[in-house]
């Protein structure tokens, strides 16, 4: 087993289970870099299921392909790999039909999305 690519998807594993959590204990927090509002239950609700309850299954995705557990890693560390550079493309698209901002959220998180990507494609 190549240790740098278990260490590589086990990094990218982590950020999704802190990002996770993070969601999951405070999703006004999270929301806000990004103006978004979470002040009902529905929208709270909204935010734990999509950013930490799915932050947390990649989490666990990742951490069996870090260990190969059941042969996965090939096709999980592929579909978390496609699903961030997705992510990636749509802010991308999004920043060429709307009105230009700072770097800062969507330029950072499309940096941090594309970067793991690829190094979680660069593992399979």
């Amino acid at each position: 087993m190549n240790t740098v690519a278990s260490l590589t998807i086990a990094v990218v594993g982590i950020f999704f289970l802190a990002m996770g959590t993070y969601a999951l204990i405070t999703p006004s927090t999270l929301a806000a870099p990004f103006h978004l509002s979470a002040k009902t239950p529905e929208s709270r609700s909204e935010i734990r299921a999509v950013y930490g309850g799915f932050g947390i299954a990649m989490a666990t995705v990742l951490g069996a392909a870090a260990l190969d557990i059941g042969g996965i890693r090939t096709g999980a560390v592929t579909a978390v790999g496609l699903a961030l550079i997705g992510m990636a493309g749509g802010r991308l698209i999004s920043r060429l039909l709307d009105t230009p901002v700072g770097f800062y959220p969507i330029w950072f998180y499309f940096g941090i999305e594309l970067v793991a990507g690829t190094a979680l494609l660069a593992c399979v």
